[in-house]
């Protein structure tokens, strides 16, 4: 009876530990939405691998933390409810903080000030935004872009929008001639275009918007806080710039939000 007694009570405990190590281990990793399709702020490489700007930014993030990260894949509208559900502790994807997003969503201080891209075929003949007129337009749905055209029918008068799930087959509507213009980030554009099967489109129009692109979570994250900080060591220390400078090219202007530490945003502004 005793025996028996001891071995319950010694199966139960190896059970529990065998649970307290699986939920250690599970609180260690911090599971990541992101759209794969977006360099060079991430994407998948030939290994199957993310990989990108805001990927080096996470992982750096989460071993500060003493944390590992688990990136997953998803369509751009489907990161919104995979915050929104708890399904993950953060998004990255070249997010833009906005009023009506931080209703529903936290994000972390922003690290990149943003402009729009108009990307056309190189003999498009569309220089500045006043060549959008009677034009048929795309661009990502749910995206910042998305919402600035539509914002602006009347004014830029264009004849048709169209909305993609996907950055590829945006840009093959462009090359095809399903569509006159792609409105998107401006350096994932430039990006894009760089690569020998982009060749014959550019970015014709550069629209200074000054949107701050950040890392998404569930509203009032436990992790909010946490993250946030470590983002202000990157820059105090310069981690960040070297990323900036790694991935855009170029290294980060004096006093912009790649390197000035601020606090977890309450609006937009």
């Amino acid at each position: 009876m005793n025996l028996n007694k001891n071995l319950i009570v010694g199966l139960t405990v190896a059970a529990f530990t065998a649970l307290s190590g699986v939920s250690a281990m599970a609180q260690d990793v911090l599971k990541i939405g992101s759209y794969p399709a977006n360099p060079p702020w991430e994407f998948k490489n030939e290994a199957g691998e993310f990989e990108g700007f805001e990927v080096d930014i996470i992982n750096e993030v989460a071993a500060r933390l003493g944390k590992t990260t688990e990136i997953s894949g998803y369509d751009f509208r489907a990161l919104f409810v995979a915050t929104a559900s708890g399904r993950v502790d953060a998004v990255i994807s070249s997010l833009t903080i906005t009023d009506e997003r931080l209703e529903a969503q936290s994000f972390t201080q922003p690290y990149f000030s943003g402009a729009l891209g108009v990307g056309t075929k190189t003999d498009a003949g569309i220089a500045d935004l006043d060549g959008l007129e009677g034009k048929r337009i795309g661009s990502i749905a749910t995206s910042f872009p998305e919402n600035w055209l539509k914002e602006r029918e009347a004014e830029l008068g264009y004849a048709s929008y169209s909305s993609y799930d996907t950055t590829a087959n945006m840009l093959t509507d462009l090359r095809s001639g399903r569509i006159d213009a792609a409105v998107n980030d401006i350096v994932s554009l430039r990006y894009a275009f760089a690569q020998p099967t982009m060749q014959g489109l550019q970015v014709s129009v550069e629209i200074p918007t000054g949107d701050k692109f950040a890392i998404m979570m569930p509203k009032g994250s436990e992790h909010l806080e946490a993250v946030n900080d470590a983002i202000s060591s990157m820059k105090e220390d310069g981690t960040m710039a070297t990323l900036y400078e790694k991935w855009l090219g170029v290294a980060p202007a004096e006093g912009s939000l790649a390197v000035t530490p601020l606090p977890v945003p309450t609006s937009a502004d």
